[in-house]
């Protein structure tokens, strides 16, 4: 059952922001670190630099923003603008070049903005995305300095190479995961080039790097134990089982009543699983979700040079009532990483303790799995 369907309501920005806006006038003048690709419209969307009217190294990192709460984060968003201009994903143009540029540079670049109407003022909030600032249309766009490209950064797009194969490139020599996002969306990656939308490309850059660690990882040995690690954020409480065993994932939504994606008074459950040969369709019941907790996941048994079979429990409590994006899922992941796991010679042991962490009976969670069913010779034993 696919329970994302709910579109979040708008957040109307403060009374500061709205101020900065009207005394902007009909133009922009300053620092610009992204770009946002919309989809609606596709192939013709809307895209355009992120301006920043107050500046913060966080304003476009969720890297940073694990820990914060909805003020605080809606706050450092809501002053980023939203330029908009309506172009073709597949055309060429100087506007797309500026773009591309400040995609791929390394510090902020100072860009100049001329509006074709006045800045709206409110905000929007998704699932999927980080939650989005004010918007407006744009006319014209400047960049009033060159962009700083790092010659690694510079050296892999101008290769020939695949966008999954550039991307991959990328993340091994160290772009994070947001800023790979943003230059897959301009464009500028593949053989074929065109861009994507930022929604799209958050859940490629996902898939794109989970997979090229997965490779590695099925040619490591397995762990010798059961690991479990804990974490919670927002009323999103996970907690991650790592098994001996060839590489499986599985992972798990239960949605409580009250919660965002909830629409009935019990517990809406989602499963998703891979196999050891991984996946080729797409995760549809949890979709985007699904996609940044297997890179958290990945990752972090890529860095311990194992492999094992995974199954990650994720509650969400009423708490959660407005979504602001997958990266929630994605940080809460790596924080859990950061702890020191608990560890157990048996699956037996291990989910008797599971049992005491988690809110719905464990029973809920093995007639649905696949992983949490397969028999071992340890079990006999």
């Amino acid at each position: 059952m696919n329970v994302r369907s709910r579109t979040a309501p708008p957040v109307f920005v403060s009374l500061a922001i709205k101020s900065a806006l009207q005394e902007m006038g009909d133009s922009f003048f300053g620092p610009s670190s992204s770009i946002f690709v919309g989809r609606q419209g596709y192939p013709d969307v809307f895209v355009g630099p992120l301006a920043s009217m107050e500046y913060s190294s966080a304003q476009d990192n969720p890297g940073q923003w694990f820990g914060k709460g909805y003020y605080d984060i809606i706050k450092l968003r809501s002053s980023l603008l939203r330029s908009k201009y309506r172009h073709s994903v597949h055309a060429p143009s100087k506007f797309l070049e500026y773009n591309q540029e400040l995609a791929l540079a390394s510090s902020p670049t100072d860009v100049e903005l001329g509006f074709r109407n006045k800045p709206g003022y409110r905000m929007t909030i998704s699932s999927y995305v980080q939650p989005m600032g004010p918007s407006v249309t744009i006319e014209s766009m400047r960049l009033a300095q060159n962009p700083k490209i790092s010659r690694k950064v510079d050296s892999i797009v101008s290769d020939d190479l695949k966008a999954a194969d550039a991307s991959f490139l990328l993340y091994k020599s160290g772009v994070d995961v947001y800023k790979l996002t943003n230059i897959l969306s301009s464009g500028i990656l593949g053989i074929s080039k065109k861009m994507v939308p930022t929604r799209w490309s958050i859940t490629a850059s996902d898939d794109i790097i989970a997979k090229h660690l997965m490779k590695e990882i099925r040619l490591f040995p397995e762990i010798e134990e059961c690991l479990v690690y804990e974490s919670e954020y927002m009323d999103n409480h996970f907690v991650i089982l790592l098994m001996p065993g060839t590489w499986e994932f599985e992972n798990f939504e239960a949605w409580h009543p009250g919660s965002n994606w909830s629409f009935s008074d019990a517990v809406e459950i989602a499963a998703e699983y891979e196999p050891f040969s991984g996946r080729k369709d797409y995760a549809s019941t949890e979709a985007g979700g699904y996609y940044a907790s297997r890179i958290g996941v990945t990752e972090a048994v890529h860095a311990m040079k194992k492999q094992c079979k995974a199954v990650v429990f994720r509650e969400i409590g009423g708490g959660y009532t407005v979504p602001i994006g997958v990266w929630l899922v994605r940080e809460t992941i790596r924080n859990a990483f950061n702890s020191i796991a608990k560890r157990f010679a048996s699956k037996t042991e291990a989910l008797e303790y599971i049992k005491a962490r988690i809110r719905l009976p464990l029973a809920e969670y093995l007639k649905r799995s696949v992983i949490l069913r397969q028999k071992s010779v340890k079990d006999f034993i």
